[in-house]
């Protein structure tokens, strides 16, 4: 990976899909039949759990089975990637979300995140959002990547890998539609007179969401339209950022 798209984050959190542990647990999971046999069987819904992490304030399990509603952080050094329905979810060290419920038990509606960093793919639906202390974003069937960093007053960074989002940072307002990458900040302060602004490719590679629509039965973007990109998370396509309004 080339370093300069590493923005305080280290190389093992962007290479976790490469290793062992990972790829056979997901051979297995799909093996089993995925989300839906988990579902069925009423097993874990664990893809993989390294390190140390709290289910609503109580250590995780990988036996254990992550519901709509619960509080999930990741310490230092860990990592979580399980799925609910249609969606899966690669969480990284040293963060702080919740997974809010939808219309059903098995449908999140919002992914909110207070700290870190989350990979996150999700199949098609209504009414969801990634909710982060400087961002709202409300999303379709898309592919993520969403950190905030409360070192810089939590101000947030956002990554349609693809899809379409509607994104809000106070009264900043744009769609960004995307088939390989479109980035953003979302400002703690006004930059240049706006909150939302245009940001490069940074802390995520093309093969995480590959990895994570996979686990889903799903493609990305431009996996379905044969055209894919670098694999080391550093040529992205020419960013083509919708007008921002106010």
């Amino acid at each position: 990976m080339n370093r300069h798209t590493l923005q305080g984050r280290k190389e093992d959190e962007v290479l976790w899909t490469r290793r062992r542990s990972f790829l056979q647990a997901a051979a297995a999971w799909s093996a089993l039949g995925g989300w839906s046999a988990a579902h069925a069987q009423q097993r874990s819904n664990i893809v993989e759990l390294r390190g140390d992490a709290l289910l609503n304030g109580t250590p995780l399990r990988a036996q254990q089975v992550v519901q709509t509603g619960d509080r999930i952080e990741t310490g230092p050094g860990s990592y979580l990637v399980f799925s609910i329905g249609n969606s899966a979810f690669h969480v990284r060290q040293n963060s702080r979300i919740t997974v809010e419920r939808g219309d059903t038990l098995n449908a999140v509606s919002v992914l909110r995140m207070l700290t870190g960093a989350v990979v996150s793919v999700w199949g098609r639906g209504n009414s969801r959002q990634v909710v982060t202390p400087t961002l709202t974003a409300g999303i379709r069937g898309t592919g993520l990547y969403t950190e905030v960093r409360p070192e810089e007053s939590f101000r947030s960074y956002f990554c349609n890998c693809y899809g379409t989002i509607e994104l809000t940072a106070g009264s900043d307002r744009t769609t960004s539609r995307a088939v390989y990458h479109q980035s953003f900040w979302a400002e703690a302060r006004p930059r240049d007179g706006r909150l939302l602004t245009p940001a490069g490719a940074i802390n995520h590679t093309d093969e995480e969401v590959e990895m994570l629509a996979a686990l889903v039965g799903q493609q990305t973007a431009w996996q379905a339209m044969g055209q894919k990109g670098p694999k080391d998370g550093a040529g992205y396509m020419e960013q083509r950022p919708h007008p921002l309004a106010r």
